[in-house]
């Protein structure tokens, strides 16, 4: 079957029917769809030979469709976590007590949810349905029948394919007979109690399944306006991993994207948090926040400030948290951010860039990170596994030695007096360091002496690797990228450690004071700025074995990468 790149999934099947099948239906559409895979709502749609054309209509918000989001985005997150769902609730809106019910289909352009197509951030190319067949020879005519339908609603690709999944579901469907199919909305499901103005806060890096839940049930709350808080500056600083968070933009860049898709009729305002409250307990107009069990302490925060500010406390609706099917042992039971961040270690987080003038054998890592980052540690584990490790600081050391250019240089830079040589001639670098410390310009002046002779014991040792026939090398270099040197290797990997553990070990592997560790990790590039250059970014906080998978994962995918550079750079046959 073709695969596709967006896709929309129509659910006809009754409301309470829908958590039974929700599994086995995703789990079909992802055989056909590979990136973004939209939900349209319809209970009850009769595409059969006979119903006439049908028309989308509005459906209330009821308890039961909360349930079913969450549910939805629960199931894709086990089945199709690879896929972007959202589920679309366009036609989801109260109506008046005399409106006619979504199984009449109404009259009259108020029950018309769909003035104008909608148009979506990812046009379809397939429209999948549940639809269940009762005379498979019927299928065309179905088919253009959920075509036209589709059309109607939303702006698709010319020539939309359209695929029926009944006969993987037909099993199901002989189920779902069983129970009756019926839908009654007045009887079976409750109504959801709507709000003109919502609120929610949250860091929404990496747009999950969890998020999207408390998002769209949200949009089925919110009649007028929603109101998002992203946190920003200081409310990272204690999260896991968060040289790994997106940025701010871009977060707020795909908020918007997905929310513009699921309810363009709300106002949205997407507004970045400082504090853990923000316009929350300021706003007069907002009614109701929505929280997990998890931050329901959060909100029952912010209505005592709003009473402390004079204002009415907001309504508290509480969602649950998803489980993370696969979650594991370091990770959080709940979908989380923090887990999918710590499954990006080892992984390509951006394509290295094109570097024609050098050779593809050896492969050259260029491994960097603060001090205290557990770099070294990881250049041996690499090494064990076959890379030659190239340790620029033991290289640096040779740099100082009597006779070598440096030498001199130094020498003639800061002078040669009893301070700064050893009685066996060579250079006293703790000295040397207490001469530059503090100093830009004579740290500079040292630097540029030292780093590009360095940089050629670099190269002569990836010469001899390769005359070796060795594969990979590793250049373990705190200063790789300060001094310029991804020139000379083929990727960029940095070892990332909160700053805290990093002072930690600092202070005790090397017997110095907090205050000094701090001094050196200041003088050092952040560990923000060494991953906006990073490759691959590895991290050591926790358990050696944890680390060590983080390596052979990253060795393994890097050994693919080299294949398939080396398979591109061969001369067709």
């Amino acid at each position: 079957m073709s695969m596709f790149s967006t896709g929309i999934l129509v659910l006809t099947s009754p409301l309470h029917t829908l958590p039974l099948r929700i599994a086995p239906v995703l789990s079909s559409a992802a055989q056909v769809v590979e990136r973004t895979l939209y939900v349209h709502l319809h209970p009850g749609l009769n595409l059969g030979v006979g119903g006439g054309q049908p028309r989308p209509v509005f459906i209330p918000p009821v308890v039961d469709l909360s349930s079913l989001i969450t549910g939805l985005y629960s199931n894709a997150a086990n089945v199709c976590g690879h896929l972007d769902v959202r589920v679309l609730l366009t036609n989801v809106r109260a109506q008046p007590n005399n409106a006619s019910s979504p199984e009449t289909g109404g009259t009259g352009v108020a029950c018309n949810p769909f003035p104008s197509p909608q148009p979506l951030s990812h046009s379809p190319e397939v429209v999948l349905t549940d639809f269940a067949l009762q005379d498979p020879g019927q299928s065309p005519l179905v088919a253009q029948c959920l075509q036209r339908y589709t059309g109607y609603c939303y702006v698709c690709t010319p020539g939309l394919a359209s695929v029926l999944l009944h006969p993987q579901l037909q099993k199901l469907e002989e189920e779902v007979e069983k129970e009756g199919q019926k839908d009654d909305w007045d009887s079976r499901s409750e109504r959801m109690e709507t709000y003109s103005e919502v609120v929610v806060g949250g860091t929404f890096d990496r747009l999950h399944g969890a998020h999207k839940t408390l998002l769209n049930i949200s949009c089925l709350l919110a009649n007028k306006r929603f109101l998002i808080g992203v946190c920003d500056q200081e409310l990272l600083k204690k999260k896991v991993l968060k040289e790994l968070i997106e940025p701010y933009a871009l977060r707020v860049q795909r908020l918007h994207e997905f929310l513009q898709d699921v309810k363009p009729s709300l106002q949205y305002e997407i507004v970045p948090l400082s504090d853990p409250f923000g316009p929350s307990v300021i706003d007069a107009q907002l009614q109701c926040i929505v929280v997990s069990e998890e931050t329901r302490r959060g909100g029952e925060a912010v209505n005592k400030k709003r009473l402390e500010n004079g204002l009415p406390g907001l309504v508290l609706h509480e969602i649950q948290l998803l489980k993370d099917a696969h979650h594991t042992e370091m990770e959080e039971e709940k979908i989380s951010s923090s887990s999918l961040r710590s499954r990006l270690l080892g992984t390509l987080l951006t394509d290295p860039e094109n570097k024609s003038h050098l050779p593809l054998v050896p492969y050259v890592i260029g491994l960097t990170g603060s001090s205290g980052s557990g770099k070294s540690s990881i250049a041996q584990q690499l090494e064990a596994m076959g890379a030659v490790r190239i340790d620029s600081d033991q290289l640096g050391h040779e740099t100082y030695q009597p006779g070598e250019v440096a030498y001199n240089r130094v020498l003639e830079e800061f002078g040669s007096g009893a301070d700064l040589i050893n009685e066996d001639k060579t250079i006293n670098r703790r000295a040397l360091g207490r001469k530059v410390f503090g100093n830009k310009e004579r740290l500079k002046a040292l630097t540029d002496i030292v780093w590009p002779e360095i940089a050629v014991l670099v190269k002569e040792r990836i010469q001899q690797a390769r005359e070796e026939g060795k594969q990979v090398c590793v250049v373990d270099a705190a200063v790789l990228l300060e001094a310029g040197w991804t020139d000379i290797v083929h990727e960029v990997w940095v070892a990332v450690i909160p700053e805290e553990e990093a002072v930690s070990r600092i202070t005790a592997r090397d017997g110095v004071s907090q205050e000094d560790a701090v001094r050196r990790l200041q003088s050092q590039w952040p560990n923000t700025q060494q991953v906006e250059q990073a490759n691959v970014v590895l991290c050591t906080l926790w358990e050696p074995e944890i680390t060590q998978k983080q390596v052979r994962k990253a060795w393994d995918l890097l050994q693919k990468r080299i294949q398939q550079s080396r398979e591109g750079a061969k001369p067709p046959s």
